[in-house]
């Protein structure tokens, strides 16, 4: 598991990473709200633990702005602010717990481990659609394997491995796949369509499966048959 923890005072988040390590979770560390939202932005984390006073941009900007791309990864907030209007404030803006300063480890560990739960257990109800190995739960756009290891993705990689999948065998175009993906108002250029199946690629090669989505030179791309 993969947790980002952002938090400006320096000493308190590698104190928090410490603790994290200890009990066998991975973690990335950023120091500012900028640093915090690329992170986030990545799509790669199982749980986000942000304070909400950053440098740059605050805590709730970053859940902002991750709830609006589609995103349904946990974050918990971690803040000395402690009304009811503070909490209040932080849930309406998509985070799903509150923790306030200072806390006890305990705690800390407890609710962590309370929202990846639950972050698991919605997996498990949803039906998926299946491929090979693979499953795709779309109301949470997310992908994982058969017994349950996450493949990680980004709301956009997960919308091209779902096309893909929903046509398996049969050949998508680039401009196909652009206008599902990014749509015909889109002033990104069609070479994003190339660049993100190279994404997808890199996301599967850990499962042995990067030769899943295949190029079919001069018409586009398929996601083949076998896995």
């Amino acid at each position: 598991m993969l947790i980002l923890v952002v938090e400006d005072d320096q000493p308190l988040r590698e104190t928090i990473a410490a603790i994290l390590r200890k009990e066998q979770y991975s973690v990335d560390e950023a120091g500012t709200g900028d640093d915090g939202l690329f992170y986030a932005e990545q799509g790669i984390h199982d749980l986000l633990l942000l304070a909400i006073m950053l440098p740059g941009r605050s805590g709730l900007d970053i859940v902002r702005k991750i709830r609006e791309s589609g995103s349904s990864v946990p974050i918990l907030l971690l803040t000395a602010m402690s009304s009811v209007e503070d909490k209040v404030r932080g849930l309406e803006a998509g985070a799903d717990d509150y923790l306030v300063k200072p806390f006890a480890v305990p705690e800390l560990l407890a609710r962590i481990k309370a929202l990846l739960r639950r972050r698991g257990g919605g997996l498990a109800r949803e039906d998926g659609v299946s491929f090979g190995e693979f499953v795709l739960y779309p109301r949470a756009k997310e992908a994982a394997t058969r017994e349950g290891a996450p493949l990680h993705l980004t709301p956009k990689e997960y919308e091209l491995l779902e096309f893909l999948a929903l046509n398996r065998g049969q050949i998508l175009t680039r401009q196909q796949i652009y206008d599902r993906i990014w749509g015909f108002t889109s002033d990104t250029s069609i070479g994003i369509v190339d660049l993100y199946v190279h994404y997808l690629r890199k996301k599967l090669a850990p499962f042995g499966k990067e030769h899943l989505v295949r190029t079919v030179r001069g018409a586009g791309f398929v996601l083949a048959e076998q896995a």
